[in-house]
């Protein structure tokens, strides 16, 4: 640890405060979509920005282009280092410059890929997610300058918003790269931007496609309607098996935990209601706190269904429904063990002898930090001294997969997840924005934790 002040460091911050706005505007507007292509000359500009900001910072950086699993070309990935003593902790900083799409920028009150600041937010897609995570790396590291304690290791990733599959191939590739006592993964969030966060736990996800049948082939439903069901209404009966009559799941298998680290503050109800624009006389679904509810209880949701649309319909009975299930899991549960009780009960639950049949597919495994951990107090304290106010952990019920996939890659390092998002930074959405304050003091208590672990 250094000599350097808090004061110090906020009034460091506040002199290069232009510059990382700047920065993190010129980020935006590169409008980095990976899901337009991840080999795209757009995403190799993109790492090639972020690469050169590094560089004016002392970071020795390049971009690698990584490869996929079946050996075709992958994203363009930034890695870097700057070591200031070879006995100096170690701290890996990771972001990711590559942003979500705008399907339809006409809901946007902005140009998606311009910038704006009204209000002290500054609005634009991947302004947040995860800009705003280059932009407080960046500006830790600016604020610190020639007093960086650290030895600093960079890894900003070029195919986060596509699942990162080239990931563990790229890691185990430039394992060296990655080498660190703490990694701070800079993708999450604050309990509001003017309380901050460390995330304290992510759940996992698996992924299932669902068939239903009930006929050979199609009929007339007004021939055979009645002692037959449609394979879409059997479906809908089949999802609703899973829940009991307060909408908490029932599927013998599926594990929940409680928050981790202890319940410092359940969620506000009015605020959860009004940020995702939840119809007035819709009742809550589930038991116990709001937050276990969203971050260590496990949840299903239909995010596909495969039927005939409305328009062209005509009086047969579907044969066959297929629908795909997205399942949240507690933070500690093995994917695969949740998919295989999900896709037991689903058998066991057809509906008058339909045949259901379940194909498995993708798993992502949960992750929990050690609230006891060293790093976890130092992070907490300068939280603390950033936003003058006390940090509220709070668990994420979203998934990060390759935080688990890192920790057991380097099981002696430390993970931090923290983040420049806040409740009203509708990353994914449309209007994504941060904000500027929590900003500001995100990047306070960055620096203020890299001069911490410095001892």
């Amino acid at each position: 640890m250094t000599d350097i002040t808090v004061d110090e460091i906020k009034s460091r911050v506040d002199r290069h405060w232009d510059a990382i706005v700047e920065l993190l505007s010129r980020k935006v507007a590169l409008a980095a979509v990976s899901a337009k292509g991840i080999t795209g000359d757009h995403m190799r500009k993109s790492a090639e920005f972020v690469a050169e900001e590094l560089r004016g910072l002392g970071v020795d950086t390049k971009v690698v282009q990584s490869t996929n699993p079946d050996g075709t070309p992958g994203a363009y990935e930034v890695v870097g280092s700057r070591i200031v003593d070879e006995n100096a902790p170690t701290i890996l900083l990771y972001a990711h410059h590559d942003v979500q799409p705008v399907p339809d920028a006409s809901v946007w009150k902005t140009e998606p890929f311009t910038a704006t600041v009204e209000a002290d937010r500054l609005y634009g897609r991947g302004a947040a997610d995860d800009g705003g995570g280059i932009a407080i790396h960046a500006g830790s590291l600016l604020a610190l300058g020639e007093d960086l304690g650290v030895n600093v290791k960079v890894f900003f990733e070029g195919e986060e918003e596509m699942g990162s599959p080239s990931f563990i191939p790229f890691i185990t590739a430039h394992r060296e790269a990655f080498e660190s006592d703490v990694i701070i993964v800079a993708d999450s969030g604050n309990w509001s931007d003017r309380i901050p966060s460390l995330t304290t736990s992510l759940r996992g996800n698996t992924t299932v496609d669902v068939t239903v049948r009930v006929l050979g082939h199609p009929v007339h439903s007004g021939q055979f309607g009645g002692p037959v069901l449609d394979a879409n209404t059997v479906a809908a009966m089949l999802i609703s098996s899973m829940y009991d009559d307060d909408g908490s799941l029932k599927v013998p298998g599926l594990k929940s935990q409680e928050p981790v680290g202890g319940l410092q503050r359940d969620i506000d109800e009015e605020t959860l209601r009004r940020d995702a624009a939840i119809l007035p006389s819709w009742r809550l679904t589930g038991s116990d706190s709001l937050a276990s509810r969203l971050w260590t209880k496990p949840s299903v949701s239909v995010i596909g269904f495969d039927a005939h649309p409305v328009e062209g319909s005509f009086n047969v009975l579907a044969d066959s429904a297929t629908f795909r299930l997205s399942l949240r899991t507690a933070p500690s549960q093995r994917p695969e063990e949740a998919q295989q009780a999900l896709a037991a009960f689903l058998k066991k639950s057809a509906p008058f002898g339909a045949v259901v049949e379940v194909k498995p597919l993708e798993n992502g495994m949960g992750w929990a930090m050690d609230p006891d951990s060293e790093a976890v107090q130092d992070a907490q304290k300068a939280m603390q001294e950033a936003f003058g106010v006390e940090p509220i952990n709070k668990g994420e019920g979203g998934s990060i997969p390759f935080i688990p996939e890192l920790q057991k890659l380097f099981p002696q390092a430390q993970v931090l997840v923290t983040g420049p998002e806040d409740p009203q930074s509708n990353a994914h959405s449309p209007n994504e924005s941060i904000s500027l304050y929590g900003l500001r003091r995100n990047v306070v208590a960055e620096a203020l934790l890299m001069n911490a672990l410095a001892r």
